[in-house]
């Protein structure tokens, strides 16, 4: 697979950067940075893959919107990553699903919000730096988080946009976590330790406290 051959060579990077952590530390966040983006579409760190090379968690998204939108729900779609979220947008656009969309680049939030609310569209499109705080969506009951986030109070502030007042119905919150991919140690390391990752990145993407070697190292072996 292209991921396990960037794998490779990022796993060896990092690993020759632990020696000292803190004058490292963002060049081990890059490229561990780098191997989440892989985890979602290899063309957002190789654009020259195969273009058969298709993301399967957009597959796996769409297949699911498909299915609760005909049911009548509504969607929040969260990602870290901007270049990603307008992968989705362009399925989207191409399975004919009305969407909105929001990101930290946003010069009208209000307006993209109230589009939403008082429209019809059932997927609403949101990066976390734009969707961490202050909305109120309980227009939504479905919520779908496309990468697991280094701080697990952050994702959980997003997925609260739908339980505020007023909402009546169950949300069902679902966490796409790839297989066999540095998301899967992000979860592992997130259980084992939730305390470390509320203060592991801030909001701009630059370590914001420092990171054990054993961690980091976690995240890349095995």
């Amino acid at each position: 697979r292209i991921y396990d051959t960037h794998l490779q060579r990022e796993r060896q990077r990092i690993l020759g950067l632990l020696d000292d952590v803190d004058r490292n530390r963002i060049a081990i966040l890059t490229a561990l940075t780098k191997l989440r983006q892989l985890s979602l579409d290899v063309h957002l760190v190789d654009p020259d893959a195969p273009a058969s090379v298709r993301p399967s968690k957009v597959d796996v998204l769409l297949e699911q919107l498909v299915e609760v939108a005909a049911e009548g729900h509504r969607c929040l779609v969260f990602s870290q990553f901007t270049r990603f979220l307008k992968i989705v947008r362009e399925r989207l656009d191409a399975e004919g699903i009305g969407h909105v969309y929001l990101d930290g680049a946003t010069r009208d939030r209000p307006r993209r919000v109230a589009e939403f609310t008082e429209g019809d569209d059932p997927v609403f499109l949101i990066s976390l730096k734009a969707g961490g705080s202050g909305l109120t969506l309980t227009e939504a009951d479905y919520v779908f988080v496309l990468d697991p986030w280094w701080n697990p109070a952050v994702e959980a502030q997003a997925v609260d946009r739908t339980h505020r007042i007023g909402q009546d119905n169950t949300v069902m919150v679902y966490r796409l976590v790839a297989e066999d991919t540095i998301e899967e140690k992000v979860v592992a390391l997130q259980e084992k330790k939730r305390d470390l990752f509320a203060k592991v990145v801030d909001d701009e993407g630059l370590m914001s406290a420092p990171l054990s070697a054993d961690d980091i190292r976690a995240l890349v072996e095995g």
